[in-house]
């Protein structure tokens, strides 16, 4: 069997399960946000995080911009890493509020993709994660739990062609592309916790 009929049928039994999953309904900013604390921690710590920032009045680009550095520290310290992505944050913020400004919405889905891997402390993920949710953009993001779930399903394609595959297969439909990575995390909430591999379907899928 293919890889790419391997996906297929990943694919087809997330659909099955879950059905369409609006997935990180939020405004642009606040995505761009949560792309950089979702960094090596988990969801509920980043929920956690953008709620002490809108409590402050600092869930936006242009505040983040001119907010003294240790009141985000403050509010972001429960992600880990609280200085780094600190120090991202601004960065990625003064880069899209003063170099791409109203330019990024115009700009090629991959020039854009460029730009932004060019900023210290973002990442693939980061990117994509920004252009998916953040700019309703065609793109898929390829993390951990994407990684470790192809896996289990018996597909080993590096991110860039997983990527491709994962685009082609869903039509490049941005509404599809959030909705199968939202599937994805849900699943991966269920049964691939960092302790234990909970019995599932998918090795059984391709036979």
């Amino acid at each position: 069997m293919s890889e790419r009929d391997r996906l297929h049928n990943l694919i087809s039994f997330f659909d099955e399960r879950y059905g369409y999953i609006d997935w990180w309904n939020a405004g642009f900013d606040e995505v761009v946000i949560g792309a950089i604390l979702t960094q090596q921690t988990r969801w509920e710590n980043v929920r956690s995080a953008c709620r002490n920032l809108a409590d402050a009045n600092l869930l936006n680009l242009q505040a983040i911009c001119t907010a003294d550095p240790e009141q985000i520290e403050a509010c972001i310290r429960c992600t880990g890493f609280y200085r780094i992505k600190t120090a991202r944050l601004r960065r990625l913020a003064r880069f899209i509020i003063h170099d791409l400004g109203e330019t990024i919405k115009e700009m090629p889905t991959d020039e854009l993709r460029q730009a932004l891997l060019t900023i210290n402390g973002v990442g693939e993920e980061t990117a994509d994660s920004i252009l998916c949710y953040g700019l309703f953009r065609e793109t898929f993001v390829i993390d951990a739990y994407t990684r470790k779930i192809c896996r289990c399903a018996g597909i080993t394609l590096p991110d860039r062609d997983l990527r491709r595959l994962f685009l082609k297969l869903l039509d490049h439909d941005n509404n599809r592309l959030r909705s199968c990575h939202g599937q994805i995390v849900e699943y991966a909430k269920e049964h691939c916790t960092a302790k234990k591999c909970t019995p599932c379907n998918i090795p059984a899928l391709n036979g």
